[in-house]
């Protein structure tokens, strides 16, 4: 069936069960839902930018960009429609002549072309006033628009002419371009160009240098013939034409002298240029001039003495109109035009002494225009009050474009007037153009931050605003209308409002703003508006302009290009950054600002990529940035950090209230920079440079990882910088010398190493090094770990061929006549005197040993003897001390590996497991494997190895053999040598406190580890122990310190001070000593356990004897009287 066929009541009347409504709604809920997701990942993404992107962002970046410029494809011909046919034609021509002004303005042309354009469009301008029958009522109706487009399309040839001859390096670039023209002339051939193509590119070139380079555009095109020869239009006589353009530009003036310097200034400034070169094309064409007007023009230069036309391009109103009208300069004396200049150093000085002034009064008026912003975009609109709304924020957004202008006026001025007069700024004019230059930009990111919702009052502000124009016009146009008198004028007036209406209804583009105020040229005669509407209204149309070309506007005001030719003020802006790190924020706003010189390096065609010139541009503000910033902040951070932990030395006075403080933190909490393709984080570079900093130096210097541990810590609570532990050592530091130096050189270790008996611990004599290295069990436990357990056992046999060598040396000295003479005596007389001196050996018998043998002689060094002898045995008792450290390494190496055996009691065979489960040899053999491993781990744990054991059992046989008697005096020598070892660690203990601490120390337990030994081997503990050594020194001391204590009484009641102090410090001395020898005493009380000092040679051989009887009977399967409880497992 064929659709067609269906009818239309049926079509109305079909039944509907509700399935489409249903559909649709669930289509509109997944929608919702699809909205609502979509919403939450875009602000995801957001608050994800949030900390890396920067306080001021870069436009060009903007993935979306709101445009806000009206547009419509409407065409003139189809804006201007009325029943007045002559006068559309009017209105069509010249608003197509203004369209085609402003597309030239835009577009880069050959200036030759705009030459033959802009004198085909004066002749169209002319031919509206020619001596003709009119076509229109022209009388008391003048289109200034027309005018105002002719003078910008003139301001661009000044422009030209004025880049041109301020572009020294094209000048020279040319000039040495036309002299290598001429090398190519005299020798064609080697240039491989034929010679009669030179000709004609001689000539091409000097037609492009008349156009161009010579700076003539704008005079070649004033000066050309407009008059037809061949008795055409004469435009030079035609008198009204004359009158119409000389009032014209009288009324131009006059409307733009009165704004010029003005807050409310808005173009002015560019509208003068334009009037300057249209008042020298009328002299050029009418040869006459006003010599008042002309006057005038020149006097604004007392109020503007320069205007920028461009970047860094300045141009001089009384320079160009002297130049260019030579004949109205000889009417005026020289002493007016040196004034003029005069005036323009006057005003430099002037604006370089008010400049901060004006700065701070800017920021006051800035800072309160934005908070005048926020407020106002912040609150929703009411509907009773809408209108009222937008008429506050049409004043707010056109009171920031105000700000923005002038401060772009005064920047640019100034700084290019500087520049062009070759005068030196001061670095106070410096930092306030600089603040300036920051208050322009934040003008312009408030409008952008806030664009979404001045996107949406623009379009409601321009309606409201044509709605005041087209009541006002509304107005008129019913009084017109109410007037009976019928005349042709009135009827064209009437035409005009009715065109000027219509085209107000409709988007507020250039195109129907530029309609409207030409019709109003003509709507406007006759007295159609009273002076209280005409004025609003002019009012309302100049809103509606700034407010339709807003977002344009601003961003054109707001542009710091010129920035790129006045880069030397970056380097003092950043110091005072600096100085002033409180204010550090408004780095994003001047990195904005030199970022808008990119857009125009893109265009550059010197160079064969644009690139080159912005890396280039690149490279130099970095290094800038570095050199006067990032690198001064880095080393202010770490000098302040290094002192802040070495406060101890009183290095400097840090006191804020007299050296002042700069809090450089607020440095920190600034959001990255964006800068070209890089984000700029002070933070990150800060951090980076201290980590690399501290991590070079501490692996120059190990030894100070505490003190950069200490900085990062510091750095992190202070500055809030996230520092990167440096892991360094990479190694721990407990380990230490390896055992295989230590057992290469343990002759080397030995002698440079103090033993300490308690902690196991040795300790180095003296260093080079701010450091003394140490070595304890758990360095060695990492040696033996790293090298494995076998290192152990050579260590020890490398220990024994040194005790070999010092065993020689100690039989050589105690076979030394004058030494085993005096022993002998020594013993001898303590045969005689023990029963009378209670069996104690006599402190002045050893003391006399000790003093008397230094007569046998001394060395260099001041070292006798028994110093010598000393320091042997103290050796000796380090290699001891070493093997007992290599046996509690191993143990706790061991500890630590068996530490992950769970029973060392009930150990299972892993050979047994894996044969039971049949799996494969080679499963087997690495059971068998870790049997053997935890067999050896758990026997090592248990028992160790008796290494001293074994040292004492290889040497105990030869010192006791009949041909070394001369060793059995070795208990006689102990009392003199523990004397000399007293003095000996009194004089290293003093040594701590001086500030020369060469030869300090605090332990030296060798000694008594080598006496011990020595004893042992010798087997002459009860020998010594005969003596009551320790007994005999502990009684002379107390007899002596009693004594004193008793002449200090004495002396205290006749309060000899001098006397009372020797006392006290006798006193001091003997304690000292008391206490010295005390601590010697458990130091060898404590070495003689580790040798087993309770049993004599003979008992271990009758202990050692019984245990091999024991071990027989149990090979002949008898038992033992005795057997162990539980026996150990080996």
């Amino acid at each position: 069936m064929a659709l067609e066929t269906l009818s239309p009541d049926w079509e109305f009347d079909r039944l509907d069960d509700g399935s489409q409504k249903i559909h649709a709604e669930v289509q509109l809920k997944n929608y919702g839902k699809f909205l609502e997701e979509y919403t939450s990942q875009l602000k995801r993404i957001e608050d994800a930018l949030d900390d890396s992107v920067g306080d001021v962002w870069d436009f060009s970046l903007d993935p979306i960009a709101l445009k806000l410029l009206p547009y419509e494809q409407s065409s003139l011909l189809e804006l201007i429609k009325t029943e007045n046919k002559v006068l559309n034609k009017v209105i069509t021509v010249y608003a197509a002549l203004c369209c085609e002004i402003k597309k030239l303005k835009y577009e880069p042309q050959i200036p030759a072309w705009w030459r033959e354009i802009a004198k085909y469009r004066w002749e169209d301008l002319f031919l509206s006033y020619r001596n003709a029958p009119k076509i229109i009522e022209t009388s008391g109706v003048h289109f200034q628009a027309m005018y105002e487009h002719l003078g910008e399309l003139l301001t661009v040839l000044i422009t030209l002419d004025e880049i041109i001859d301020n572009h020294a390096t094209l000048k020279d670039h040319w000039t040495m371009y036309k002299r290598l023209l001429k090398s190519v002339h005299h020798n064609p051939s080697k240039f491989g160009i034929q010679e009669d193509k030179l000709k004609p590119f001689e000539k091409l070139l000097l037609k492009l240098e008349c156009q161009l380079l010579d700076g003539m555009i704008f005079q070649a095109c004033i000066e050309q013939q407009f008059d037809c020869l061949n008795g055409g239009v004469s435009v030079s006589k035609n008198s009204t034409f004359a009158e119409e353009f000389a009032h014209t530009l009288r009324a131009a003036f006059a409307n733009v002298e009165t704004k010029l310097g003005e807050p409310s200034e808005i173009d002015q400034r560019d509208k003068y240029v334009g009037i300057c070169g249209l008042f020298v094309l009328h002299f050029q064409i009418f040869r006459t001039i006003d010599k008042k007007f002309y006057k005038s023009l020149l006097d604004v230069c007392k109020k503007v003495p320069a205007i920028t036309l461009t970047a860094n391009i300045i141009w001089f109103a009384d320079n160009f109109l002297i130049q260019k009208i030579p004949a109205a300069a000889k009417l005026l004396d020289k002493k007016s035009i040196h004034t003029v200049k005069l005036q323009r150093e006057n005003f430099l000085q002037q604006k370089a002494q008010s400049l901060t002034k004006d700065m701070q009064s800017y920021y006051v008026f800035v800072s309160s225009w934005m908070t005048k912003m926020e407020s106002i975009l912040s609150k929703e609109q009411r509907v009773d009050k809408f209108a009222e709304d937008l008429s506050n924020r049409c004043n707010v957004f056109i009171q920031g474009f105000l700000y923005a202008y002038s401060l772009s006026t005064i920047i640019k001025t100034t700084m290019n007037l500087y520049m062009s007069m070759q005068k030196p700024m001061t670095k106070t004019s410096v930092k306030a153009l600089c603040r300036l230059v920051e208050l322009l930009k934040a003008i312009e990111h408030m409008f952008y931050r806030r664009s979404m919702v001045v996107a949406d009052s623009v379009t409601h502000i321009a309606q409201h605003l044509q709605y005041q124009a087209l009541h006002t016009i509304s107005v008129a146009k019913k009084r017109v209308i109410s007037d009976k008198k019928y005349s042709e004028q009135r009827l064209d007036v009437l035409s005009a409002l009715v065109l000027a209406e219509n085209t107000l209804h409709g988007p507020s583009t250039k195109q129907r703003r530029l309609i409207v105020s030409l019709a109003l040229s003509v709507g406007t005669q006759m007295k159609t508006f009273k002076d209280e509407e005409l004025l609003p209204l002019q009012l309302v149309l100049k809103k509606l302009d700034l407010i339709s070309e807003l977002t344009e506007r601003i961003r054109a005001q707001c542009d710091c290009c010129f920035l790129y030719w006045h880069r030397a003020v970056f380097p003092i802006y950043l110091d005072d950054v600096y100085e002033n790190a409180v204010d550090s924020a408004r780095l994003h706003y001047m990195f904005s600002a030199l970022r808008d010189c990119v857009p125009a390096m893109m265009h550059a065609r010197h160079l064969e990529s644009y690139e080159v010139l912005l890396e280039c541009y690149d490279k130099e503000i970095m290094e800038v940035l570095n050199e006067h910033l990032l690198d001064k902040l880095c080393k202010e951070i770490e000098k302040d950090l290094r002192l802040s932990v070495h406060t101890h030395l009183k290095l400097d006075d840090r006191n804020p209230f007299r050296v002042g403080m700069k809090d450089l933190a607020h440095f920190f909490f600034l959001n990255p920079i964006r800068f070209f393709n890089r984000f700029i984080d002070i933070k990150a570079y800060v951090t980076h440079y201290l980590d690399k900093t501290f991590y070079n130096l501490t692996t120059v210097a190990l030894h100070d990882w505490a003190t950069y541990s200490e900085m990062r810590n510091l750095a992190t609570q202070r500055y809030g910088l996230s520092m990167t532990e440096a892991h360094l050592p990479s190694q721990t530091l407990e380990q230490g010398l390896d055992v295989l130096e230590i057992m290469r050189n343990i002759h080397v270790f030995v002698s440079r190493y103090l033993y300490n008996l308690n902690n196991q611990i040795f300790i180095e004599r003296t260093s080079n090094n701010k450091h003394l290295n140490t070595i304890n069990i758990r360095h060695i436990a990492n040696s033996i770990r790293t090298h494995g357990t076998g290192i152990m056992n050579t260590t020890v046999n490398f220990t024994y061929q040194f005790l070999r060598k010092k065993f020689y040396i100690f039989s050589q000295f105690m076979y030394d006549e004058h030494i085993k003479s005096r022993l002998i005596k020594d013993i001898r007389f303590f045969r005689e005197v023990k029963d009378q001196n209670d069996h104690k050996y006599p402190f002045e018998r050893a003391d006399k040993f000790n003093r008397g043998i230094r007569k046998l002689g001394i060395t260099p060094d001041g070292q006798s003897y028994l110093d010598q002898f000393r320091q042997l045995i103290s050796q000796i008792g380090n290699a001891m001390g070493y093997v007992r450290m290599i046996r509690s390494g191993g143990l706790h190496c061991c500890s630590s590996a068996i530490r992950f055996v769970p029973d060392l009691e009930d150990i299972v065979n892993f050979e047994e497991l894996v044969k039971e489960e049949g799996l494969s040899e080679e499963t087997q053999k690495a059971a068998r494997q870790l049997d053997s491993v935890l067999g050896d781990l758990t026997r090592n744990f248990a028992e160790g190895t008796e290494y001293f054991k074994m040292l004492v059992d290889v040497f105990a046989p030869e010192f006791r053999s009949p041909k070394n008697m001369h060793l059995r005096n070795f208990y006689i020598i102990v009392p003199p040598l523990t004397l000399n070892f007293v003095e000996h660690s009194i004089s290293c203990k003093e040594k701590l406190n001086k500030k020369n601490k060469s030869g300090a120390a605090f332990t030296d337990d060798g000694f008594a580890m080598g006496v011990a030994y020595i004893l042992k081997l010798l087997d002459q503990y009860q020998e010594f122990d005969s003596l009551h050594w320790f007994q005999s020194v502990r009684e002379k001391y107390v007899k002596e310190i009693r004594a004193v204590a008793k002449q200090q009484n004495v002396q205290s009641t006749n309060q000899d001070e001098k006397l009372l102090q020797t006392m006290n410090l006798t006193h001091k001395r003997l304690e000292v000593c008391l206490q010295e020898f005390e601590l010697l005493y458990f130091s060898l009380s404590s070495a003689r356990i580790f040798f087993r000092a309770d049993k004599t040679a003979a008992e271990e051989n009758q202990e050692k004897k019984e245990k091999e009887e024991e071990s027989v009977k149990a090979s002949n399967g008898e038992l033992p009287n005795s057997m162990p409880a539980d026996p150990v497992v080996k």
